[in-house]
């Protein structure tokens, strides 16, 4: 059973442009559709999420907080690191979480994980090592599709239903 699903930013939860502005403002695109989905994992199944992200920025804190994701680490070279700590003080093993990542800061992570997903324009090493390639990209529904995939995988697929009937 999966209990967490472990979120890439750049490229998985956004399309991976980072814009900025002449007042040096920095802007991301996230999906309105991958973060319903986030949010019936959080706050109606009551699962964990958590993001690990290479970059640091505020909007990624925003978008954690509008989701309900409380466990945010940002700036991290060694994601293998970092979640393994997370899985030990959390009593979660790595075949009992979910990956998604679309390049090769990602590459371990997604290696040692339980189950793996990549957006559909993932590296090409990225796609060849994951457990299930998106059909979406990036920022474009590819959580969703992770999420949706879990709920299946699981049987909880009537229930995540059942929310909106």
């Amino acid at each position: 059973m999966i209990k967490l699903v472990v979120l890439d930013v750049d490229g998985t939860l956004s399309d991976g442009k980072i814009i900025y502005t002449d007042e040096n403002k920095e802007s991301k695109a996230f999906n309105v559709k991958d973060g319903l989905a986030l949010a019936c994992w959080t706050k109606s199944f009551g699962k964990k999420a958590i993001i690990i992200t290479g970059r640091s920025s505020q909007i990624t804190d925003r978008r954690a907080q509008d989701l309900g994701i409380k466990y945010v680490f940002q700036g991290i070279k060694d994601k293998v690191y970092v979640l393994d700590d997370f899985l030990k003080k959390n009593n979660i093993s790595w075949d009992e979480i979910a990956c998604i990542g679309d390049d090769l800061n990602d590459y371990a992570m997604l290696k040692k994980a339980g189950l793996s997903f990549c957006p559909a324009d993932a590296s090409h090493y990225i796609k060849d090592l994951v457990n299930v390639v998106c059909k979406s990209n990036g920022g474009e529904g590819a959580v969703r599709e992770m999420i949706e995939n879990i709920f299946k995988k699981e049987n909880l697929e009537e229930e995540f239903l059942s929310l909106w009937q």
